[in-house]
């Protein structure tokens, strides 16, 4: 994927052919990329959606799987989808131009009264928390 870097952290009991195999099955082939760890073994582990609905279960659960086995405490892992909770890039490219707008195209003695209330409705604050 040209979106990953060029090096990243795999469990190692994924074999490298696995790897591969299963990255076509990813939305552009963006294979699960170990984020972030917790010195309690917490880990943070991103990935996209997997194309073939069919083949998703196993898919998903030989990772998770082998994510569990390198996992220092062998915790369960817990998931969510973030598509649902969090804007697209669209989103928030079209509240940033409307943030744009507010702060710069408008002047601000002309709309003090309103500027709160047009700053919310950019979402851009609720984005960027």
């Amino acid at each position: 994927s040209p979106s990953l870097p060029e090096y990243f952290v795999v469990p190692s009991s994924l074999a490298d052919q696995d790897l591969k195999l299963y990255s076509y099955s990813f939305i552009g082939r963006r294979m699960p990329l170990w984020s972030w760890n917790h010195p309690n073994g917490s880990a943070l582990v991103r990935m996209a959606n997997i194309k073939d609905v069919l083949q998703q279960r196993r898919i998903d659960q030989r990772i998770c799987n082998a994510i569990t086995r390198s996992h220092p405490l062998r915790s369960d892992i817990y998931k969510s989808d973030l598509d649902k909770c969090l804007p697209n890039i669209q989103e928030i490219q079209a509240a940033h131009t409307k943030l744009k707008q507010l702060c710069v195209n408008e002047p601000f003695e002309e709309t003090e009264e309103k500027w709160l209330s047009s700053l919310e409705n950019t979402h851009w604050l609720d984005y960027i928390r």
